[in-house]
């Protein structure tokens, strides 16, 4: 940890910082936890390689999702994000610090309800008016008219391009997507209007605090259809089955939902073939061979 990161916190939060510890952190953003001088104990995560805008587009997206006050979501303290690439000095992004706690069958029941809440707020269209950003991997979000369309022209086929370009996936797996694609007004199920999105909801992004109550974090959010957060959270050790008992009753899902669940899947094994390769681009493929 740098004497710049702790200079750049204090001029955002405007109070000295007292100390700061490093914590673990995800894959692309290092992360501490901070305490200031007014007694105010801040979470940070800045990283050397984070594009412009990306920590700013992040604190909207939090507190878009926050307006429902459906579930909790970490309160945005400070921002350091020049949209100068060649701005001296770290970016950052300066949180509410959670602390950490248990998420039980009751704080799961709870996650469902406010997951419910949050969808239902919607969206003013399928999109977003910034792009997700992962690293330097840059994904376009531009509306759409309906959710077919975009799926496919938004996240679909430009993740497998990017994919098949870095060799996460291999020409088989591209060819089943495309051919995902050329169905999907027939895969996607019938017609929901969109729906307010955390867009990157796996189990790694839902917290619980000291209470055992769920707050969400790093959102790549826009508007969508809801199956597809709902998807993303059953991969990589998900919440059992009270969050999706409580979803299901504070907001029923469409008939057929369970079958779209790998179809809603894809965009995130994608994103990892891009990003980290190993055996996503062949689980992807698999997944897309199932609906072509």
């Amino acid at each position: 940890m740098s004497d710049a990161l702790t200079d750049a916190l204090a001029g955002a939060m405007g109070t000295r910082v007292d100390s700061i510890t490093s914590m673990a952190g995800g894959d692309l953003n290092d992360a501490y936890a901070a305490t200031l001088a007014d007694g105010r104990r801040v979470f940070v995560k800045t990283s050397a390689r984070v594009l412009p805008g990306t920590y700013r587009a992040e604190a909207d997206d939090l507190r878009w999702l926050a307006q429902p006050d459906a579930i909790g979501v970490p309160e945005v303290l400070a921002i350091v994000d020049p949209e100068d690439a060649q701005e001296p000095g770290p970016r950052l992004l300066a949180l509410e610090l959670i602390d950490p706690g248990r998420l039980d069958a009751g704080g799961e029941a709870q996650l469902g309800r406010g997951l419910a809440g949050m969808h239902r707020a919607g969206a003013p269209g399928f999109g977003a008016a910034h792009p997700i950003r992962f690293g330097t991997f840059v994904i376009d979000n531009d509306p759409l008219g309906d959710w077919p369309a975009f799926y496919a022209a938004r996240r679909l086929e430009p993740v497998a391009r990017a994919a098949r370009d870095r060799g996460g996936l291999d020409a088989r797996g591209a060819e089943a997507i495309g051919r995902v694609c050329e169905r999907i007004e027939q895969l996607a199920g019938p017609p929901e209007p969109p729906a307010r999105l955390h867009g990157d909801l796996w189990s790694g992004n839902v917290l619980a605090d000291a209470r055992g109550r769920p707050y969400l974090i790093d959102p790549a959010a826009y508007g969508g259809h809801r199956e597809v957060d709902l998807a993303m959270l059953r991969m990589f050790g998900g919440p059992a089955e009270p969050c999706y008992d409580a979803y299901a009753e504070a907001h029923p899902l469409a008939d057929g939902h369970e079958d779209r669940v790998g179809l809603w899947q894809l965009f995130p094994l994608l994103v990892h073939a891009a990003l980290f390769g190993g055996g996503y681009g062949a689980s992807a493929a698999r997944t897309a061979a199932r609906y072509a």
